[in-house]
């Protein structure tokens, strides 16, 4: 999305930003880790890959896509063995109305757990067990004050949200998927707590939540916080590299420490010697 180029005041990233937007087909990026004793099932990590053309878009959402990217460098890993398969997608469009997410939902959902070719061994798309979107990661600075304006530190009581959406058609899966999550967290987090709530709105996994089971895991609540103006950097030109701290790097990688302990756990992964 390119939109109020000259809001941006620095000319560096106004030039990156500069090229207009073409008309026309729009992909999405995944890779498979494909699971030993249940190839024919997976978990889909998920994050989306586009941005708004007046800032660098670190995170929203290069946060999420960076989390997704780590996650599938570990797992690939030839020492890590699954037994179920794990997509990691990064979704294009997102900020256009979930778009990307919603083409690949469209094309592939009836082709769930079909091998093929017949007798091969091979499922181009392996029945879901549960979707896991990541979007915006690092910015958990609290409510604005009474003028306004939100603290350039990081809030004491910061923690990794969870989301499930409590008008899903899955919401007991969701609500339980989200509280493995947790539970992941609560031992293996090093720095952040998580925690879990039932507004996941306005993002990719939506699109999943009345298939199967879907969560989002992000900075604050999408709904009440983060609609509410407690980040400034939403959609802004704030959202560049120099905006952010340790502190709130550090939530990001808390937050793929959730994803990735809950997910060894909920995929049967091992090390092997």
């Amino acid at each position: 999305v390119n939109r109020d180029l000259m809001a941006q005041p620095d000319e560096r990233i106004r030039e990156l930003n500069r090229e207009e937007p073409v008309n026309g087909p729009r992909s999405e990026v995944y890779c498979t880790k494909v699971g030993t004793s249940r190839p024919d099932e997976m978990y889909i990590l998920g994050a989306h890959m586009d941005g708004h053309g007046v800032n660098e878009a670190v995170n929203d959402n290069g946060s999420g896509t960076a989390l997704v990217m780590e996650l599938a460098r570990i797992f690939s890993s030839p020492d890590v063995e699954t037994e179920v398969s794990i997509r990691f997608a990064l979704w294009n469009n997102e900020e256009t109305g979930l778009n990307g997410a919603q083409a690949y939902f469209d094309q592939r959902v009836a082709l769930q757990g079909i091998e093929n070719p017949a007798g091969s061994g091979e499922y181009p798309e392996p029945r879901w067990l549960g979707m896991i979107q990541h979007d915006m990661m690092l910015w958990d600075h609290g409510a604005p004050s009474a003028d306004g304006v939100v603290s350039r530190d990081q809030r004491p009581e910061a923690d990794v949200n969870i989301e499930f959406q409590s008008g899903s058609e899955l919401i007991e899966e969701s609500m339980q998927l989200a509280f493995k999550f947790k539970a992941a967290a609560d031992q293996f987090n090093t720095d952040y707590p998580a925690t879990v709530g039932p507004h996941m709105t306005n993002t990719d996994s939506s699109v999943f939540m009345n298939t199967v089971p879907s969560i989002s895991l992000r900075e604050n609540e999408r709904g009440a916080h983060t609609g509410a103006g407690w980040n400034p950097t939403w959609h802004t030109p704030l959202d560049v590299w120099t905006t952010f701290t340790d502190d709130d790097f550090r939530l990001g990688l808390n937050a793929a420490q959730t994803t990735l302990s809950a997910v060894a756990r909920l995929a049967g992964a091992k090390l092997n010697d």
